[in-house]
């Protein structure tokens, strides 16, 4: 009885990390389909009509094309990765120090956004960037929330706050 012995930790002072359940949870299985099906959508976009696109644009804007859907791909990479790594420990198929230290080679935050040569993008592109760039922040927050100092005991939290985290945990244990 898994939930019993979670539950026993709790009570003996061992915080939730609510972040660790969320990754084996149905949320992140939906993250991670999100993820691939928009790596696959962009590589799709990339190869076909936004090469078909590229050929009409005007020079400034080829040269905004090609920066950003460079950046775009690296992008989607790193977070595909990351998304891979998270799977893999999840499955138990990696171990958490061995993906801890592949994290080290993946770049969460990327370069800064530039939104003044997105706006010489075709729609597609932009649109496409936009979702990768929602997709960044919500695994950056994950990612922040799995890191080491990112545990939740609800004993320092008022009881408010208490009180939500243990609905959230009884339901998480019913899964």
């Amino acid at each position: 009885m898994a939930s019993a012995g979670k539950k026993d930790e709790h009570q003996h002072g061992v915080p939730i990390n609510l972040a660790e359940r969320r990754i084996a949870s149905q949320a992140f299985g939906e993250l991670f389909r999100q993820g691939m099906e928009l790596v696959d959508e962009a590589a799709a976009y990339l190869d076909g009509d936004g090469r078909r696109e590229s050929r009409t644009l005007a020079r400034a804007a080829l040269t905004a094309y090609a920066q950003q859907s460079m950046r775009l791909s690296t992008r989607l990479m790193h977070l595909a990765s990351w998304l891979l790594l998270q799977r893999a420990v999840a499955e138990g198929d990696l171990s958490a120090q061995t993906a801890e230290r592949e994290r080290g080679r993946i770049d969460l935050k990327g370069p800064a956004r530039e939104t003044e040569p997105e706006a010489l993008l075709p729609e597609p592109l932009r649109d496409l960037i936009a979702r990768s760039y929602d997709l960044q922040r919500q695994i950056d927050q994950l990612d922040a929330a799995l890191r080491p100092g990112a545990d939740i005991a609800t004993e320092s939290l008022p009881n408010a706050v208490a009180g939500q985290i243990g609905r959230l945990r009884t339901a998480f244990e019913r899964r």
